[in-house]
């Protein structure tokens, strides 16, 4: 039989075939042939698995993992020379962005494009809770949107309180795998019910004496909706790690900066202290944005993402 993996437990695997869900595992030597992730199989895998009856209990063994489309992966927490796997055969994505309460700054932002880029899935940003912000907070966000429009990434202002928007994105779904992403408690969960009132996900509360958001499962998982699109709920991100790039092709996932390379001195410039580099030369006529110059110096040199521990988990 072969399926879709919906949900992932770390040891079981939900699997929807025809309009059936099969609680599934894989074997062992399945499990080692090779994959360093901390999880093989990946909510949206299309995969072939068989039944077997132990008393009674039917449930499914998964033999193989069909070709991937593409895939998102970050750096595993704690376990930095292993990759988690977020999910696979993904048509889009959507970036959830507050300005506080937690902010979302520019270093994840573009962490998470750069890996986006680098799988080859679309990405869109959704400045979120529109609603509840002051004058100074708009500006900012259309501070984001003018660095991020320049650069073709398409922004769109959503209220899921308001309703906002939310059509507009819901128009982009049809017909499609969406992944939604971002920082617990940027409102995720509220947007999700919203475009999907049955859905009925319970959101997190933020915990205010630390103001953290609670801690959730590390695994995906997709739903089925009813105005023909699907969705992958992820848990809220704290870092995004970047996962193997080679320092002369990460310029090759900043739109702006691949867009100049032909106009370099040298062909495997990599934008830092080569001579003649239009990069640079951009970003000193402030037509490249510093902060994303910025991520892009930290992320070659292998630095770890800058967050506020002492706020938001």
């Amino acid at each position: 039989m072969t399926g879709t993996v919906y949900k992932s437990t770390g040891s079981w695997y939900w699997v929807k075939s025809g309009d059936e869900f099969y609680n599934c595992r894989i074997k062992g030597k399945f499990r080692l042939k090779g994959i360093k992730s901390t999880n093989p199989i990946a909510v949206g895998d299309k995969v072939e698995f068989s039944l077997e009856t132990n008393n009674d209990e039917v449930t499914g063994v998964i033999t193989k993992i069909f070709e991937r489309k593409n895939h998102i992966v970050r750096k595993s927490v704690n376990l930095s020379k292993q990759t988690h796997i977020i999910a696979a055969n993904i048509d889009q994505v959507f970036l959830l962005i507050t300005i506080n309460n937690p902010p979302t700054f520019t270093t994840f932002i573009d962490r998470f494009l750069v890996t986006a880029e680098a799988y080859s899935i679309k990405a869109i940003l959704v400045f979120n809770k529109i609603d509840t912000y002051e004058i100074e907070e708009r500006a900012e966000i259309l501070y984001l949107k003018d660095i991020y429009e320049s650069i073709g990434y398409e922004c769109i202002e959503v209220s899921a309180v308001t309703g906002k928007n939310v059509d507009k994105i819901k128009k982009m779904m049809l017909g499609k795998v969406s992944m939604f992403s971002g920082h617990s408690g940027v409102g995720k969960t509220t947007l999700l019910n919203t475009l999907e009132p049955s859905l009925n996900l319970k959101t997190k509360e933020i915990s205010e004496q630390h103001k953290q958001g609670q801690h959730t499962t590390t695994f995906a998982e997709m739903f089925d909706l009813s105005f023909d699109a699907r969705i992958i709920d992820t848990p809220g991100i704290k870092g995004f790690g970047v996962v193997d790039m080679e320092k002369d092709e990460l310029g090759d996932y900043f739109p702006e900066f691949f867009a100049l390379k032909q106009h370099c001195k040298f062909n495997n410039c990599i934008h830092v202290n080569e001579p003649q580099c239009a990069v640079k030369e951009a970003l000193e006529r402030e037509e490249i944005s510093w902060s994303r110059y910025k991520s892009y110096l930290q992320i070659l040199e292998g630095e770890e993402e800058h967050y506020r521990t002492d706020v938001w988990e």
